[in-house]
């Protein structure tokens, strides 16, 4: 599925395999994040996926996006909710400017922390 948007220089398509990668690679450049967890494998002993594969495009509607992204954190002194936080901040910034369109709200879900 491909998500479209009209602005000042015509239609824009961009797939949501494009926003995952970039929502993605943004969330595995915080500190305390050691990998992506896809929802397949949210069972399966927690694989570490490629970075599209840990974030899932949820909701669209009227060039805004919700964003789940499923992370693997470290153990590193911060607490998660300050991990979360910089993931949140990271991944909106980067797909708002990469797609030009909205992200209402990022969901972190954290599934295992590594020591």
């Amino acid at each position: 599925m491909k998500l479209t948007t009209f602005n000042s220089f015509g239609k824009i398509t961009i797939s949501k395999r494009a926003i995952c990668k970039v929502a993605g690679v943004s969330a595995l450049e915080c500190v305390g994040v050691v990998g992506l967890v896809s929802q397949r494998s949210f069972f399966k002993g927690n694989a570490l996926t490629t970075a599209h594969k840990g974030v899932v495009v949820t909701s669209l509607e009227n060039d805004c996006m919700k964003l789940d992204v499923y992370v693997v954190m470290r153990h590193c002194g911060v607490s998660a909710s300050a991990v979360s936080e910089s993931i949140r901040q990271s991944v909106k910034y980067s797909v708002e400017r990469f797609a030009g369109m909205i992200v209402k709200s990022v969901a972190v879900h954290i599934v295992d922390v590594r020591i």
